[in-house]
């Protein structure tokens, strides 16, 4: 995705510079130091994610997204939590509280990827991966090798075919849930997402990849129930 920086912070902008450089799927066509510098570059040119501080001198944040086409991706970056409500009144992907660390910066940076392929992908078109922060580095995840994701407090693992090990990010479930597109994936409890073409077994009201035994939980049961009955 094209996108590009704006924040009267030199030290934010520079931040969130190298974030963005080294984030895989973002390339930075520019990086501005306010609203109205920014509003005279992207007459010459066209990008798909803004990283929008809010509280800026002569025009702010917010004054500038309702201005956007409204195709591009906002994600709002400020100081003042206040501004939050505000932010998604334009339909901002996301909101990012400053001191911003790199995980929520990744995080949201997916979810601007995800509503950008679902804004621009035909029918038949389907996300195939998506990136993860997992100890210091940045993990591309093949989502037709998933088994199932598990959620502990603030972390997930990832559970893969053929890897042993998990895959462990510092994420939310519902973050994750976001992600993962609803024709591949289903939640069926609040700790468990599981690929729905990788069922194999139910036994007893659980879903059973090898060992580990997945249970359904009595507010997922029924969409469950409605998924086996189109199949059975």
């Amino acid at each position: 995705m094209k996108c590009i920086v704006v924040d009267d912070e030199p030290l934010a902008l520079d931040l969130l510079e190298s974030y963005v450089r080294k984030t895989p799927f973002l390339e930075l066509a520019g990086k501005y130091s306010s609203a109205v510098q920014a509003m005279k570059e992207l007459a010459n040119q066209q990008v798909d994610l803004i990283f929008l501080d809010i509280q800026m001198p002569e025009l702010n944040g917010l004054e500038f997204s309702r201005m956007l086409p409204p195709e591009t991706c906002i994600i709002f970056t400020t100081a003042f939590d206040q501004y939050a409500i505000d932010g998604y009144k334009v339909n901002a992907i996301d909101y990012l509280l400053k001191p911003i660390s790199y995980p929520d910066f990744l995080q949201a940076a997916n979810k601007a990827l995800h509503q950008h392929e679902l804004m621009h992908r035909t029918p038949q078109d389907e996300i195939d991966s998506i990136f993860v922060k997992s100890e210091y580095k940045l993990v591309q995840i093949e989502l037709r090798k998933i088994l199932y994701v598990e959620g502990l407090k603030d972390y997930i693992k990832i559970y893969e075919e053929d890897n042993p090990k998990p895959v462990l990010s510092l994420m939310s479930m519902k973050a994750m849930e976001d992600l993962l597109p609803p024709s591949q994936f289903m939640r069926v409890h609040r700790s468990y997402i599981i690929r729905k073409d990788k069922i194999r077994v139910i036994d007893r009201g659980r879903i059973v990849f090898g060992k580990t035994y997945i249970p359904i939980s009595d507010s997922y049961k029924q969409v469950f129930q409605e998924y086996l009955e189109k199949r059975s």
